[in-house]
């Protein structure tokens, strides 16, 4: 989730520095990555005929144990495509936890593409239960007055928070005994995996469909992959054109995908242990951690009765580290 106001980047007194801790969005490819950009076969993505792309596409597929991916240019493509594919009756209504990226930070395009009601359940700082997503369901019982519930979205992780595998299985079984779809918003999920040493295909047994994220920590400059059933992912590649994101020769960022996978994507366990080492030092200095350190991110608040988060904001940029301020006036790292 990438949720500050980031549209400008402070100024740096310390030019032998640039270390940018906003999100994990902002690395830049290694000079292997570009190599391999530079190396692939392409061809026409629009007509299909693009070999790199679909070797990513038949990859992502692999791992997830699902029939069929798509290549999107982003993860708000691809969740706003997935809700978009699953919903198709209005009026109809979603339900999401009340910090998740479809809910707060894609724009309102469920309401826009889909005419859909977003319903946000749970707490700040906490993952979704079965116990919240039955409270906020809304069943099809033909009243006028209400839009059903067709759709579950869930997100793993959730500002940097591994959703247990167990909970994810409890909400679809719900899901299941209703009719009802699940989507995964794994933006992340690759980080959730490492964490936990639950297999992708694991969690990708409790939805219907799910988005992976190609540049959110993996490091590559652009993309997003929508999995699901063949018949649903087929229908999405037809909103994708619709939404205008048909690519030609999108090999050259296929292949970015395909070297984080292989080379980006083991070497997380080290950047999960950096980021536990920084958590562990900055509550020494005072700091409160305002969620668990799961994976790559640690979100702290000021220590008791005083408030520095902005001057260490101010000091740090001066001397080439850039933060940002997120989720309620926590600093995320």
């Amino acid at each position: 989730m990438d949720h500050s106001d980031t549209s400008s980047k402070p100024a740096t007194l310390d030019t032998s520095r640039n270390w940018d801790m906003r999100s994990d969005t902002v690395t830049t490819p290694t000079s292997e990555m570009l190599q391999a950009m530079m190396q692939a076969p392409v061809g026409d993505d629009v007509f299909g005929e693009d070999p790199t792309v679909l070797a990513l596409e038949a990859r992502i597929a692999q791992l997830c144990g699902k029939p069929s991916a798509l290549f999107c240019a982003s993860s708000t493509m691809s969740n706003q495509l997935a809700i978009r594919t699953h919903l198709h009756n209005p009026p109809e209504s979603i339900i999401c936890h009340t910090q998740s990226h479809v809910f707060r930070y894609e724009s309102g395009g469920a309401s826009l593409f889909t005419q859909a009601q977003m319903i946000p359940v749970g707490i700040p700082g906490a993952n979704l239960t079965r116990a919240d997503i039955e409270q906020g369901f809304v069943p099809d019982t033909h009243n006028g007055h209400k839009a059903p519930t067709h759709l579950i979205t869930l997100e793993n992780t959730l500002a940097g928070v591994v959703m247990p595998l167990e909970d994810m299985q409890g909400i679809a079984e719900f899901a299941k005994d209703r009719n009802v779809s699940v989507h995964l918003d794994g933006a992340r999920l690759w980080n959730a995996s490492v964490a936990s040493g639950v297999e992708i295909k694991r969690y990708a047994e409790s939805v219907d469909s799910l988005n992976l994220c190609l540049s959110k920590g993996m490091g590559c400059p652009v993309g997003a992959m929508l999995v699901g059933e063949k018949k649903f992912i087929d229908k999405a590649r037809h909103f994708r054109k619709m939404f205008g994101g048909g690519w030609r020769q999108a090999g050259i960022l296929a292949a970015a995908g395909l070297f984080a996978i292989e080379r980006i994507w083991p070497t997380m366990k080290t950047t999960h242990l950096q980021a536990k080492r920084l958590a562990d030092g900055l509550v020494a200095l005072g700091f409160e951690l305002a969620l668990p350190v799961d994976t790559n991110m640690v979100l702290v608040r000021d220590p008791p009765m005083v408030r520095v988060q902005q001057d260490l904001v101010d000091a740090l940029a001066r001397r080439g580290v850039v933060l940002g301020m997120v989720y309620e006036e926590s600093l995320r790292i």
